[in-house]
Parts: structure tokens; C-alpha cells; sequence
């Protein structure tokens, strides 16, 4: 694809969600907040996510709005943030988190649905568009956190606002092409939530948003009760971003080969080692290897995902397809691992946080081999 754009949209929302996503715990525990206060906060933001998206996604379907509903998405990101960053209690920063979260959940959900709509026989090339956010969160990450070191957290809130303003510029004019629905919004999501396989991909994507929900909550406070620097932090995500980059690189032929199951196996074997990594690593320094594994946390995963819900959306609910996908994994299932951490990190301690999401890792995958050995069978086969 030539057209910029839609590269754009991925790089800077990712480079500005890489400067405040992972800095939000340690925002908040600057400001006073106990473990658990840190756990409610952090975790309204998916759950809200969860909420809030399969409702843009279905307005925007309904009444053929997509643009708009992206440039409202964005704009009241952006005054959520603005309201997180003045700081205050408790309850007041629960609001902001409400704005932040309840405008913020459309926003890669309506890209997603934009670029596979322009894509049409060529929705394999989907991968090397989605590779400019891996590349837009590896650079900010990179340069932010010698920042970070030296001029404190409110930079982490200058960066985001930075870069979602340059969003907001290009999304006022990305292109957001939708053909009309087929079945109304009722009998489209019955349809949906009727499918097998759909609802086997959501139950992965719930279990791996829980992962995630625990990682991106609970990984830096725990490098900093081992002493990490901020840089070493940031790092640990350049590190991330460049394992996801490969995969990006190569999704496309990977899903040709491997199929959805394997890449959804693959997710979740390297999503198990990953947790248990953090759990075992002697020193800090080992934070870097352990996180190249977020190549089969998140792009083996979400590659999988954004491509079979376009794939059984019903025509002109695509929309409403990737922000149920989305919703469940980045949104009800982060919201969860937030909060179930929350209970644990307060109780046990953030070892135990990354031991007990390990296990429900492999629980799941017995699960999912269990359900899906036909397919499973059949992929070998060929």
C-alpha cells in the first residue's frame, strides 16, 4: 500500500501508547496509591475497553461513521490524559481513567477495520502495514527512557500527547471505507457469537489479554524492587518491539503455513515460558531475552485474530468483529489480569502474580488442544 496513512495511524499510536501504558503503575504509585488502588485503576482501563468498544464498533457500523467515530475516539483519549496528568485524588483520577479508556478502546479497532477494508485482495499485506506501530512503540520506548531517567514521569504524558496529536492530524483524513451492512446489528452478532471458531478465538484472546494485563501492570514494579534502572525498563521494550517486528515481517506467510490454531498454540506456549521467565530470572539484565518472547505474546496472537475476525464478519459488521476481538482480549481480559494481579500482588507478592497467570496459560492451551486436535491433526497433515 502507498498510501502513508494508515502506516502513520500505527506508529503514532503505538509510539504514544509506549510512552505512557508501561509508566502508568509507577505514575500512580508516585502519587500515593496503594497496590491495590494501583490494581483498580489500572485495570478499569481494559474493563471499560471491554465495555465501551464493541459499542463504537456497532454505532459506527450502523450508521456508517467510522471516520467520525475515530476522530472522537482520539480527541477524548487526549482529554483524559490531559485530566490523568493533573493529578489529585484518587476517585478524580478514576475519572479520568473513565474518559481515557471509554474514548481510547475504538481507536485500533476502527484502524484495524480501515486497513483491512483498503486491503481488499491484498489482506495479506495487513502484517506489513501493522509492523509501524511495533516500530512507532520500539523508537519512543527507546528514546524515552534515558528521558525518563533524568526529567522524571511527566514526561511520559508530554510524549503521549505529542504523539497523539500528530494521530489526530492523520486520522482526520484516513480513508474509511465500509460496504453496507448485510444482516442487521442483532442478527450479525448472532451470527458472530454462534460461530465455533469465533468463540474459540475470543477465549485465547481473553486468556492472553489476561497475561498481558499482568505483565504490562506488574513487570516494572517488579524490575524496581530488583533495582532496574528506568533505562533498563525501556529497553526491555525496545526488546519486544524488535521480536514483534520479525514477526510482523513474516506473519502473513506464517498464517499461510502454520494455520490460525498453530499460530494460537505457538502464542500461548511462548506467553507461558515468558511469565515463568520473569519468574526465574536471577538478575534484572535477563528482563531483555525473556521479553523478545512478546513476538508469540502478542503479534503470533493478534496477526491470528485481526485476520479470521475479518474473515467471519458478516459484510459491513467487520467493525463490530474486530472490536469484539479486540474488547475481549485488550479490554475484559487485560481488565482482568489487572485487578486478579492486583489481589495477588497484594497478597503474595508479584512473583506469585506471574506464577498463578502461567498457570492458567497452560490450562488453557490444554484446553485449546483438546478442541481444536482435529484442526490441529489436519495442519500437520498437509
Amino acid at each position: 500500500m502507498r498510501d502513508f496513512r494508515p502506516k502513520a495511524t500505527f506508529f503514532f499510536f503505538f509510539a504514544a501508547s509506549a510512552c505512557l501504558i508501561p509508566f502508568l503503575s509507577l505514575y500512580f504509585e508516585s502519587l500515593g496509591m496503594s497496590g491495590r488502588q494501583i490494581g483498580i485503576l489500572v485495570g478499569a482501563i481494559p474493563f471499560i475497553n471491554w465495555l465501551s468498544a464493541p459499542v463504537w464498533g456497532s454505532w459506527a457500523d450502523t450508521r456508517q461513521k467510522h471516520g467520525l467515530a475515530l476522530r472522537l475516539a482520539v480527541v477524548g483519549a487526549l482529554v483524559g490524559v490531559l485530566l490523568m496528568w493533573s493529578g489529585g485524588s484518587f476517585g478524580r483520577l478514576f475519572v479520568a481513567i473513565l474518559i481515557y479508556s471509554g474514548f481510547g478502546a475504538p481507536i485500533i479497532p476502527l484502524i484495524d477495520n480501515s486497513v483491512m477494508n483498503l486491503l481488499v485482495g491484498r489482506k495479506s499485506e495487513y502484517s506489513r502495514i501493522r509492523l509501524w506501530g511495533a516500530v512507532g512503540w520500539g523508537l519512543a520506548a527507546t528514546i524515552l527512557g534515558p528521558i525518563l531517567e533524568r526529567a522524571g514521569l511527566s514526561w511520559s504524558f508530554i510524549g503521549y500527547l505529542f504523539f497523539m496529536s500528530l494521530l489526530l492530524v492523520i486520522v482526520w483524513q484516513l480513508p474509511a471505507a465500509q460496504a453496507s451492512p448485510s444482516f442487521s446489528l442483532r442478527a450479525g452478532l448472532q451470527k458472530l457469537l454462534t460461530n465455533r471458531d469465533f468463540i474459540i478465538l475470543l477465549a485465547v484472546a481473553l486468556t492472553q489479554g489476561l497475561s498481558l494485563g499482568v505483565i504490562n501492570t506488574y513487570l516494572f514494579l517488579h524490575l524496581d524492587a530488583l533495582g532496574a534502572t528506568r533505562t533498563l525498563m525501556a529497553l526491555s521494550l525496545t526488546a519486544a518491539t524488535v521480536a514483534e517486528l520479525i514477526v510482523w515481517l513474516v506473519a502473513a506467510r506464517l498464517l499461510r503455513e502454520w494455520g490460525m490454531a498453530w499460530m494460537l498454540v505457538a502464542a500461548m506456549v511462548g506467553t507461558a515460558v515468558r511469565l515463568f521467565g520473569y519468574v526465574w530470572m536471577p538478575t534484572p539484565l535477563w528482563v531483555l531475552p525473556i521479553s523478545l518472547l512478546h513476538a508469540f505474546t502478542f503479534a503470533f496472537f493478534w496477526s491470528a485474530g485481526v485476520a479470521y475476525a475479518d474473515e467471519v464478519a458478516p459484510q459491513g459488521l467487520s467493525a463490530t468483529a474486530q472490536t469484539l476481538f479486540s474488547g475481549t482480549s485488550m479490554g475484559l481480559g487485560q481488565a482482568l489480569g489487572a485487578l486478579m494481579g492486583g489481589f495477588v500482588y497484594q497478597q503474595y507478592g508479584v512473583i506469585a502474580t506471574f506464577v498463578v497467570m502461567g498457570i492458567v496459560e497452560l490450562l488453557v492451551l490444554t484446553m485449546f488442544l483438546l478442541l481444536q486436535q482435529r484442526e490441529l491433526r489436519a495442519r500437520l497433515a498437509t
